[in-house]
């Protein structure tokens, strides 16, 4: 049964998704959601931004929040990018 695997087709370069393979294909839902990402990463940003408004004995809870909330914006800047140049490649 090993020379049986399952392969996935092909028609004229764009890959179509088996569904013995991913059975969600079959009714519909395969991927992600990238506009609701999106927006839960901006919405994570500002809340990490808020929440330097509060009582800290010391500055190394604001250097964590403000590190923290400045890789997801730089992350979601890329990916922002990423999505306006994707047509050409």
């Amino acid at each position: 049964m090993a020379g049986k695997a399952v392969q996935k087709r092909q028609q004229s370069g764009v890959r179509t998704v088996d569904p013995r393979d991913e059975p969600s294909a079959e009714w519909g839902w395969h991927g992600s959601f990238p506009k609701a990402t999106r927006i839960a990463g901006w919405i994570s940003a500002i809340v990490m931004f808020a929440m330097i408004y509060n009582n800290h004995e010391n500055n190394t809870e604001n250097v964590w929040l403000i590190g923290g909330g400045l890789a997801i914006v730089i992350l979601l800047l890329i990916d922002l990018r990423r999505q306006r140049t994707a047509w050409r490649r």
